[in-house]
């Protein structure tokens, strides 16, 4: 999985491609941590357009990032969910937690 990092004032925007699988997402999972506790945004954004699968890993890469968020005060935004991906966010109730 590639990350590509953009800061836009006091937001973080994380754009992912590749498959946000288990293997994938432990990697991603790391990255979103490190570079959230670098730029201390308000808002993080997760690109999700270059994504080609997602499973539960994906789930838990959002749900952890709303925690280091929430512990910085902040929130979470996904941006550009493809269909499949969506149709597993969706599933799982996540636009309760998350701007979609």
């Amino acid at each position: 999985m590639e990350i590509e990092e953009k800061s836009e004032g006091r937001t973080l925007a994380l754009s992912f491609y590749g498959e946000m699988d288990h293997r994938g997402a432990q990697g991603a999972l790391r990255r979103v941590e490190l570079a959230v506790d670098a730029a201390l945004p308000l808002t993080l954004a997760l690109d999700f357009s270059g994504v080609t699968f997602m499973d539960s890993s994906g789930i838990a890469l959002i749900l952890r990032a709303r925690q280091k968020m929430r512990r910085l005060n902040g929130s979470v935004v996904l941006r550009n969910v493809p269909g499949q991906a969506k149709r597993v966010l969706d599933a799982a109730g996540i636009s309760r937690f998350v701007a979609t």
